[in-house]
């Protein structure tokens, strides 16, 4: 009987896997923000009264133009027209009694300088016309302060401006400096935004923001980012962004007008992947490396930032590496791939 001798099939190995190769590069890291707000004046102001009283009449609404020192709303004044007209009748008293304190010390006087009178008699009426020169200050700074007071009871525009918000109505009682009525001066406007914090947000500053309102018909305009809140705002999550915008006048119309803007970051080079590469090993991020025998190994890597199109390694890969982009699915490490066309 003879032996029949059997070999034992070789097991086959994986043909190669057509995937996406993709070179890494050492690019600039440019970041793109899509930011919404609104329109601001650059400079703005809350007004109040300085003293409480009862609002008799108010004369601006909101969205009118007001000029240096014209009357915006005016307090019952009666009280202190009462005490102006007191103060200036305890002036003319004061002034009359001047008056004949001046004539009772001429007199004294003259008399002195004739052998008539006696220097105790001169030195008597100086004194009283001293003290009747005394009264009238006093009765002079009562007239002022009541004169104040009046003035107080009206409301006067600081510069000229805009008023952006009313908050009073006749009849209203108001109290000492509370706040009424806002005005934006019209010098110049800023875009303001609530952006989401990131490292890379402080390299914005200076940087030019290309501005569209969507409320109003106008032209796209430029803002240059002149302010970043150093804190992030507890209520709302975001960090505040101010944008000045350059070469326009202040128009009443975009004043709290909603407002897009797009904003460009630049920051520092790093090497630049496909989100598509980025695979997830032992809890951190990793890509798959094609060696020069075409055969792939999974390799840690430490990730600088991202944007909504790649990925910024900050460490475990080098420029001019291969990775493995779309197609990783199949892969394991030492699988044999060959580059795939990929259309996109």
């Amino acid at each position: 009987m003879g032996i029949i001798l059997s070999a034992q099939p070789a097991i086959a190995e994986d043909p190669a896997l057509r995937v996406e190769f993709v070179t890494a590069e050492e690019q600039t890291l440019m970041l793109d923000m899509r930011l919404s707000g609104t329109i601001e004046a650059r400079n703005s102001v809350d007004l109040g009264f300085r003293q409480a009283g009862r609002v008799v009449e108010v004369l601006v609404r909101e969205g009118d133009r007001v000029t240096r020192g014209e009357v915006l709303a005016r307090l019952d004044s009666a009280q202190q027209d009462q005490a102006l007209k007191l103060a200036q009748a305890g002036l003319a008293s004061a002034e009359a009694g001047r008056a004949q304190a001046q004539q009772a010390s001429d007199r004294a006087a003259a008399m002195l300088s004739r052998g008539v009178g006696t220097r105790a008699a001169r030195d008597s009426a100086v004194q009283a016309l001293s003290e009747a020169e005394g009264m009238v200050e006093s009765a002079q700074s009562r007239v002022e302060q009541a004169r104040r007071a009046v003035e107080d009871t009206q409301l006067l525009a600081p510069d000229d401006a805009v008023v952006t918000q009313r908050d009073l109505a006749p009849g209203q009682i108001v109290g000492v400096a509370q706040p009424v009525l806002s005005l934006a001066a019209l010098d110049g406007m800023e875009a303001v935004f609530g952006v989401a914090d990131q490292p890379m947000l402080r390299e914005a500053m200076g940087r030019p923001v290309r501005l569209r309102a969507l409320d109003v018909e106008r032209p796209a305009m430029t803002g240059i980012v002149s302010e970043i809140a150093p804190l992030v705002d507890p209520a709302s999550g975001t960090v505040t962004l101010r944008a000045r915008i350059e070469d326009m006048p202040g128009e009443t119309a975009l004043l709290g007008a909603a407002v897009r803007g797009d904003l460009t970051i630049e920051g520092a080079a790093g090497i630049v992947v496909p989100w598509t590469a980025l695979m997830r090993d032992n809890g951190g991020a990793a890509v798959w490396v094609v060696g020069q025998d075409g055969r792939v190994a999974l390799t840690d890597v430490t990730i600088g930032s991202f944007t909504d199109r790649a990925v910024y390694v900050a460490d475990g890969l080098t420029p001019g590496q291969v990775v493995v982009g779309a197609g990783s699915q199949l892969l394991y490490p030492g699988r044999a791939v060959m580059a795939a066309e990929v259309v996109r």
